[in-house]
């Protein structure tokens, strides 16, 4: 009996879109994909930093990348992407949804801020993967990523915000291999832990949910280039769950194994961390 062929992707003269790229992994990812042959626009809220970023990759190749200004904290601002990056590039094969925010602390957030929190961190995936699909099942091909967190598959102390939003992205990506991964979709989420990042660093300001601490505590902080590289192994497997942190894996499985007994070493970890 004939072995299954195993399905993988190769990013040489691939259109992919990054959001959030103009730093931290987005930026990684970027120049990770580039460099693994793929045409990348390059989109942030910072359009001149996601130029520059599009600057230095095609110096690299001429005439491979596009610095976007995009906010996709709104449909409209999915759908002028997504119609930016077609424009100078064709049908898009990879999208990954990476901008997000780290915002938010107790029940006593803004309605503002959660909305914002949604907004970037769940709706923007939502909306890009409305206005892909039908291309994508059309052509019988395509691919979704997303940036989640190790707070999406655990949770994270001090941020309702960030955690609620980090669980709803894994779950919608789930949603999606579920729903249309027989259908020529293929779909992966990140779920990092500690990143050295502008994020990270602002966790230790008041106000800004979860202090850089916790996230120090529970594991080694990685550069961003080490999550791109573990995401490219992930991407060109097909396979869904990038963990670049293995600890978190060893967490998630005690979570799963035992609820209680996890809910009440984390009840410990906070207290110590509050304490501090």
């Amino acid at each position: 009996m004939p072995r299954p062929t195993i399905s993988t992707m190769d990013l040489s003269g691939k259109h992919v879109v990054i959001t959030g790229s103009a730093n931290g992994i987005g930026k990684a990812l970027a120049e990770r994909f580039h460099a693994a042959g793929a045409r990348v626009v390059v989109a942030d809220l910072d359009g001149a930093g996601a130029q520059l970023v599009s600057q230095a990759l095609n110096a690299l190749r001429a005439d491979s990348s596009i610095g976007v200004g995009a906010d996709v904290s709104s449909e409209q601002g999915n759908v002028q992407l997504i119609n930016d990056a077609v424009a100078a590039f064709g049908p898009i094969d990879l999208f990954w949804a990476n901008a997000g925010v780290g915002i938010g602390t107790d029940l006593s957030t803004t309605e503002d801020v959660w909305d914002a929190a949604f907004d970037i961190n769940v709706h923007a995936h939502r909306w890009a993967a409305k206005h892909l699909l039908p291309g994508w099942l059309e052509r019988g091909h395509g691919y979704f990523c997303s940036t989640a967190s190790a707070a999406g598959l655990l949770s994270q102390i001090g941020s309702a915000p960030y955690s609620l939003t980090k669980h709803a992205a894994v779950a919608f990506a789930e949603w999606m291999s579920l729903t249309y991964g027989d259908q020529g979709l293929r779909v992966s989420c990140l779920c990092p832990q500690g990143v050295n990042t502008n994020m990270l660093r602002q966790g230790d300001e008041p106000g800004v949910g979860g202090s850089s601490s916790v996230v120090r505590s529970a594991g080694v902080v990685l550069e961003p280039a080490e999550v791109a590289e573990a995401a490219l192994a992930v991407i060109e497997a097909e396979t869904f769950l990038v963990a670049p942190h293995p600890e978190v894996l060893t967490y998630w499985s005690r979570k799963v194994a035992d609820y209680d007994r996890w809910l009440a070493g984390m009840r410990k970890l906070q207290a110590r961390i509050v304490g501090g």
